[in-house]
């Protein structure tokens, strides 16, 4: 994609012409598509601004808000769960050519959250009492912890896509499909509070970084395949998960490893306790699976779906 600072103009309006036909009606869909980039952005394109002001804002309500760490104490008495960082999406703002529907370049604002919020907020049986009455999306979620979750559509050389069926002993969706993913982890770039310092421009750099390190991460962890088979991620779009409203940043990469391959490895994953079956799927099988899929990896395979339609174009 072509651009400058010269050619290039900023907007904090969503375009989701593209994506009404996909999305349907938003009221009834079980996503919502808050970014969408069909011709995908490299990592010299995307960009973060991380700051404290995008962190989590407590609810006013004293006993909801306690309730995060009942459940939280709660449910790790009884299992093994690990209180670690994520980063906390709060919004982002996008370029686009002039002239031009192409998304030029793209911005995260993060802050930080846990684990522990998470599961408070997000996955509170009682998340919807944490929402605001807003049109804007960020400002509805302000009391919510919305860790930035990722997720990669990968491309096999022999033209299939690769799925997981999620196994049943994991915290969220156990047993239907998704893409491949996770989170992009703040300790993997030293990150454990706001810091505030000479090194802040080091700091956003390197989380810009792991956005797509981190991606790449999760597919040779969870696939079993080496990073060296990959291709560079491209950032192709914003999923929202209606429910509990959980955001997720989707990828498309290329492996240049036949499916055949790509399901022997599997079976020696690092990470193959999360799931229990690969599959390697067509595009004309990949939508009936799709349907099967958490509200935020629908709106992946809806991010996909447009960005093959614009490679017809």
């Amino acid at each position: 994609m072509q651009g400058n600072a010269a050619t290039v103009i900023v907007t904090e309006v969503t375009d989701r012409r593209r994506s009404s036909n996909i999305a349907g009606d938003e009221s009834a869909s079980p996503f919502k598509l808050l970014l969408s980039c069909p011709s995908g952005l490299s990592r010299s394109q995307v960009s973060v601004n991380f700051d404290a002001s995008f962190d989590r804002i407590p609810h006013p309500d004293v006993e909801l808000e306690n309730s995060i760490s009942e459940i939280w104490n709660r449910k790790s008495q009884h299992s093994s769960l690990f209180n670690g960082s994520k980063f906390r999406y709060a919004g982002h703002s996008f370029a686009t050519v002039v002239d031009s529907s192409q998304v030029a370049s793209a911005c995260f604002h993060l802050g930080l959250t846990d684990y522990r919020t998470f599961v408070g907020t997000n996955l509170n049986t009682s998340w919807e009492k944490f929402i605001v009455e807003s049109q804007d999306e960020c400002s509805r979620c302000q009391h919510t912890s919305n860790p930035l979750g990722n997720g990669a559509v990968v491309e096999t050389s022999d033209k299939r896509i690769l799925v997981l069926q999620r196994s049943n002993n994991v915290g969220e969706f156990p047993g239907h499909f998704v893409f491949p993913g996770g989170h992009p982890e703040p300790g993997e770039v030293g990150i454990t509070t706001h810091q505030y310092n000479k090194d802040s421009e080091l700091i956003t750099k390197k989380i810009s970084q792991e956005m797509f390190d981190s991606i790449i991460r999760e597919v040779v962890e969870e696939i079993g395949v080496p990073e060296e088979s990959l291709c560079s991620p491209l950032f192709i779009g914003l999923s929202l998960r209606v429910f509990n409203v959980r955001p997720t940043a989707f990828f498309f990469i290329k492996c240049n490893l036949q499916s055949e391959e790509i399901q022997r490895l599997y079976s020696n994953a690092k990470d193959g306790y999360e799931s229990t079956q690969l599959y390697t799927v067509p595009m004309r099988d990949l939508e009936s699976m799709a349907s099967n899929m958490p509200g935020c990896h629908q709106g992946g395979y809806a991010l996909y779906k447009l960005m093959v339609d614009a490679t017809k174009e």
